[in-house]
């Protein structure tokens, strides 16, 4: 929250949870409060990825096995690939 903020709520949707201010944006469009918004600028450093290719068999038994788990294969394959690292000398 900002120095324009009163009592903890935020400027536009005059809520005060992260909560509030989702279910605030599900029902509202910022293009109706063009006045009241400011331009802002930021930088942003990203950490650049790495592409790994794999088998095709392999990539296809990897998404099944992410699915099964209810993650995404990239999430699956940095949390084996840490496992492994993790327990080499």
């Amino acid at each position: 929250m900002n120095e324009n903020d009163q009592e903890g709520r935020t400027g536009i949707s005059r809520v005060s949870t992260l909560e509030e201010i989702g279910e605030f944006w599900d029902s509202h469009s910022l293009g109706d409060y063009d006045k009241e918004t400011t331009e802002v600028t930021f930088d942003l450093h990203a950490l650049r990825r790495r592409r790994i290719t794999l088998d095709p068999d392999l990539y296809a038994r990897l998404e099944t096995e992410a699915r099964v788990r209810g993650l995404s294969s990239e999430t699956l394959v940095n949390r084996w690939i840490t496992e492994k690292l993790q327990s080499l000398p």
